[in-house]
């Protein structure tokens, strides 16, 4: 894909067949090759990008080296079909394990049509490794977004299995990026430009409230080359500090222009680590740039254009006097008078005592004395065995025991319950689901929608039921019985954003990470209200679990706050 686009190619077509470990093939429209270049292209190191020392301190092609084409003939059965504009025919080269097995005339089209076929078919240790069909898939997903997000005017085409992934025809950047990630993303972006003589930085950041718990959507170019840099991404994290969790991940998509003289991309054999010259005055503008966006969109006002009220403006009339503003006054008031009519103070004086005053002074049972201590005034004191459960900020359950007070974290205890619920239901496969009023379609981005079809014959364990729609969509029929979502793919979301998330914790096998997780997205949040039975059932069952203490990852539950450390307090 990245030689397509040194040949200028305008549209980049790739196909796949089992995630490519059967079939690669990718066809462009570019310049094409001549007969011998087509030959010497599986050359080691032979490169037509570099012709003198000094090219290399100012490289504006994606490649340069002259090794991808001479490592994928090594490992795999390679047909490349290519002709230049300059000649009538052109030419087909096959290739196997390096060996050159032929090369001959052929009529095609100006371009180039490389087709790769079992993969590692002479390496099969290395076959070995490769990982399940949608993980690899998954992987392809990402180079391939790599480079047609830094190309938004070229189009680019991904088919697997003759089953379209993507299809993202020329367009701007931010229509590029709803083209990758869905049509959701496009009203989550904020645009951001900085322009100085050291780095001209644009593209666009996301809202925070639509941040994640995973990596996924963090993209840094320079010069159009996708590049990992932790000091930058530790820059634009610092940008939202105060207005982001620490376990959350803001969404960004950033291109950096820097003379090419002024960065070294050859430290790597990927390519993806970058050095820069200057990278501290860099950071810096980054950071200011970040924060001015941040600044831009919180303080625009948003306009409803969807509000069908009309604004009253008041017209002023032809014939109409304008008086500016006056008050009306008794000059002949005195305070001092003792005229009920005129003595506010008096008529309040001879007015009857309620005889029920001292009424007024009794405390009411139902009024939060303590700021704040969230009683629901629903409850009417009522009490499960001797117990009366509280709601502290719509956070915390408190219950007083023996020995003092506990406190309990309600998305904690819940998420601990929903845990147990789910592994019970995969060993015993005896899930419970409840149906939808109406079937959810749910459209993903590519890399989400192949990890749900990975787990989808799990997930049913659960009590989910997901069918696939193709097009990068899912339909929720089902969902387990008791949970409350309200939102099926705000759920979903989560739930697979969970499974990624623990995917380093080797120790965790799959079952029970898909269990947690679903537990996670499902927990009830905080700031949601509970009532006196709510808080009892929860607290019933989480004392009926086999660990009441700690959640799955391993964080507090609840604590107990002792009489004495009470009494303490008001010493």
């Amino acid at each position: 894909m990245e030689n397509s686009i040194d040949a200028g190619a305008s549209s980049i077509n790739v196909r796949l067949k089992d995630a490519g470990k059967t079939y690669i093939q990718v066809v462009d429209d570019g310049h094409g090759m001549t007969e011998n270049d087509a030959r010497l292209c599986f050359e080691r190191h032979a490169t037509s990008k570099i012709s003198e020392a000094n090219d290399l301190f100012a490289i504006r092609t994606m490649g340069f080296r002259g090794e991808a084409l001479a490592s994928i003939a090594a490992i795999s059965e390679v047909t490349l079909k290519t002709r230049s504009a300059k000649e009538e025919v052109g030419t087909q080269l096959r290739v196997s394990g390096s060996r050159v097995l032929s090369q001959e005339p052929e009529s095609c089209p100006v371009g180039t049509n490389l087709v790769i076929r079992n993969l590692f078919f002479n390496v099969p240790a290395r076959r070995k490794f490769l990982k399940s069909e949608q993980t690899e898939l998954r992987h392809v997903i990402h180079e391939f977004n790599h480079v047609a997000m830094a190309y938004p005017e070229i189009e680019f085409q991904l088919i697997h299995n003759n089953t379209q992934v993507f299809h993202l025809p020329a367009a701007n950047l931010k229509q590029r990026i709803s083209g990758i990630f869905g049509k959701n993303s496009h009203q989550n972006l904020i645009p951001l430009e900085s322009e100085t003589t050291i780095v001209t930085i644009r593209g666009f950041i996301g809202k925070a409230e639509h941040a994640k718990k995973t990596y996924g959507e963090q993209y840094l170019f320079v010069n159009n080359r996708f590049m990992k840099h932790p000091y930058f991404h530790k820059a634009i994290m610092q940008a939202y500090e105060h207005i982001l969790p620490a376990d959350y991940y803001p969404s960004y998509f950033l291109f950096f222009e820097v003379k090419p003289d002024h960065i070294d991309i050859n430290i790597h054999p990927t390519k993806t680590e970058i050095k820069f010259e200057d990278e501290r005055s860099i950071w810096q503008i980054l950071s200011a740039a970040v924060k001015e966006a941040i600044g831009k969109h919180n303080l625009s006002p948003s306009l409803d254009f969807d509000n069908e009220g009309v604004i009253d403006i008041p017209v002023l009339g032809r014939n109409q006097e304008v008086r500016p503003p006056g008050e009306t006054i008794n000059p002949r008031y005195n305070p001092f008078e003792q005229d009920e009519q005129q003595s506010t103070f008096q008529g309040w004086k001879n007015k009857p005592v309620d005889p029920n005053w001292q009424q007024l002074y009794q405390p009411n049972r139902n009024e939060d004395l303590t700021p704040g201590l969230g009683f629901d005034e629903k409850s009417d004191a009522q009490e499960q065995n001797g117990q009366k459960y509280m709601q502290l900020k719509n956070k915390y359950v408190l219950a007083p025991v023996k020995s003092g007070l506990m406190v309990i974290d309600q998305r904690r205890a819940h998420e601990r319950i929903l845990y147990e619920k789910n592994m019970e239901s995969i060993r015993q496969n005896a899930s419970v689901s409840q149906h939808t009023l109406f079937p959810e379609t749910i459209e993903l981005n590519a890399a989400d929608y192949e990890l749900c079809k990975e787990l989808m014959d799990d997930i049913t364990l659960l009590g989910f039921d997901i069918r696939d729609f193709g097009n990068n969509s899912v339909v929720v029929n089902s969902i387990p019985a008791g949970t409350q979502i309200q939102n099926c793919r705000m759920i979903l979301e989560e739930l697979l954003e969970q499974y990624k998330n623990m995917k380093s914790q080797l120790s965790i096998d799959q079952y029970e990470r898909l269990a947690r997780s679903a537990a996670t997205a499902a927990a009830i949040p905080y700031g949601r209200q509970l009532d006196q039975k709510e808080m009892r059932e929860l607290v019933d069952q989480l004392f009926g679990c086999s660990d009441p203490n700690h959640t799955p990852s391993g964080r507090k539950i609840l604590n107990i706050i002792n009489l004495e450390e009470i009494e303490k307090y008001l010493a």
